[in-house]
């Protein structure tokens, strides 16, 4: 008996939903549909009964970039995918190298060739070859029938790109956290980003004081020793400053604090570093799961001829209070990192190691493709709904703010009730108003 094609969906259940896993072949550059494919997965979710068979479609891109779409789980599917199913057939998409989807890591990526090879590959894993992607999946789900999309973060970015590349496969668009600017370089993104960082660290310490002095020691700890955590990462004072990753999401100052607590544990009368403290540092810190988020970060911001030439890195020095050493110098609060990358990162974690030469030819690399149209998004027809979080560490609150009102009828929600995160920590309530926005009942 011979195995079932790959490409044969497959049909399960879970409390309260049916899931069918679809695997689709695309090409790597749309521009060459007769050259070499690559596999992208997507899950359908539906509630049970004939009915919701017929439930128009809804596309999810998760954020990131580099993060497969979310597993769901029963009953129902809670959150927002449980609200979404009532009146959608929901496609989680996972985004070319990502999840089920043709991997891109240290695993596969060696076997292309050398870092210029492996360069050129990854350039084909922004926004727009997503969206081409995904006009070719609707065309087979739904042939002429347009879906609605549900971006967050990143695949809020890949919204836009959709509004600019085919909006002729949108019924709507739902936008959370997710409006970048349409023509700032990776400079500017960072520019706005490191004071952001900086207030939200003042909130934290606000709320934990008691942690500035223990962040210092812990500071200072790996500085005069080198740490390695159990995965082989290097555990350097500038990777400790990189876990302000976690500040930015709704419950993300306590699970930090919470993390802290219990760095240091006495042995011998000889403070150390505690297995607990290393071991959950490893979780958020390393990228074996998900390392196109670091290969292919910066170049998300990249159109044109300007190279992105490791922004974050060459921006952070324009801010000299996130240097350490000043910091225990000076007596100051040792101050925490967002969402950025060094390429100290691909020197530090075993994930990225071999793929430090692939990411320098990344952040040299000329001559990207535009992934936004000023144009047609000023002529645009496909209602629109989007929220701005006010206090958003990712996003900056105003370069989504400005591109709002260049994308024609564009409804937009600004709030500081939620963090980055408010479609996963609001449950239903986001995803329930942005689509009575773009419906007009609001």
């Amino acid at each position: 008996m011979s195995a079932p094609s790959p490409y044969t969906p497959v049909t399960s259940r879970i409390p309260g939903l049916v899931v069918t896993d679809h695997t689709f072949e695309v090409p790597l550059d749309h521009a060459a549909p007769d050259g070499e494919r690559i596999e992208v997965f997507a899950r359908e979710v539906r509630a049970p009964g004939a009915a919701a068979a017929d439930r128009p479609w809804l596309v999810f891109m998760q954020g990131g970039p580099g993060f497969g779409a979310p597993r769901p789980v029963g009953p129902g599917g809670g959150g927002w995918i449980g609200r979404a199913v009532r009146d959608f057939r929901v496609l989680l998409l996972d985004q070319r190298g990502t999840g089920r989807s043709t991997p891109a890591n240290r695993q596969t990526l060696p076997a292309r060739g050398d870092a210029a090879q492996q360069a050129e590959y990854l350039a084909h894993f922004r926004g727009d070859s997503i969206v081409r992607d995904a006009e070719l999946i609707r065309r087979q789900l739904t042939g002429d029938d347009k879906w609605t999309l549900l971006g967050q973060s990143f695949g809020g970015f890949c919204a836009v790109s959709y509004l600019s590349l085919a909006p002729e496969g949108l019924r709507r668009a739902l936008i959370c956290g997710g409006l970048p600017s349409l023509d700032a370089h990776a400079d500017d993104v960072y520019r706005a980003a490191y004071p952001r960082m900086l207030r939200k660290n003042e909130q934290y310490y606000a709320r934990y004081p008691q942690d500035v002095e223990l962040a210092r020691r812990i500071v200072a700890h790996l500085a005069e020793n080198e740490v390695v955590l159990p995965n082989g990462m290097l555990f350097t004072p500038e990777a400790f400053q990189s876990l302000g990753l976690m500040l930015g999401m709704g419950d993300g100052f306590d699970r930090f604090h919470y993390l802290l607590e219990d760095a240091f544990l006495t042995v011998n009368g000889v403070p150390t570093l505690s297995d607990a403290f290393l071991e959950n540092a490893q979780n958020t810190l390393s990228f074996a799961g998900h390392p196109l988020y670091a290969l292919i970060h910066e170049i998300i911001y990249a159109q044109g001829e300007r190279p992105t030439g490791w922004s974050a890195q060459r921006v952070r020095a324009e801010f000299p209070q996130f240097d350490h050493s000043r910091a225990l110098k000076d007596d100051a609060p040792v101050l925490f990192t967002g969402e950025t990358i060094h390429p100290w990162h691909f020197e530090t974690d075993p994930a990225l190691r071999p793929l430090k030469d692939a990411a320098d030819a990344l952040a040299a690399r000329t001559g990207w493709s535009r992934l936004y149209d000023p144009e047609v998004l000023a002529r645009n027809e496909v209602p629109v709904a989007a929220v701005v979080y006010a206090e958003d560490l990712y996003v900056d609150a105003d370069h989504s703010s400005e591109t709002a009102l260049r994308i024609k009828g564009l409804r937009r929600w600004i709030t500081n009730e939620y963090e980055h995160d408010g479609i996963r920590a609001g449950g239903d309530a986001v995803f329930e108003r942005l689509l009575k926005l773009a419906d007009g009942e609001l």
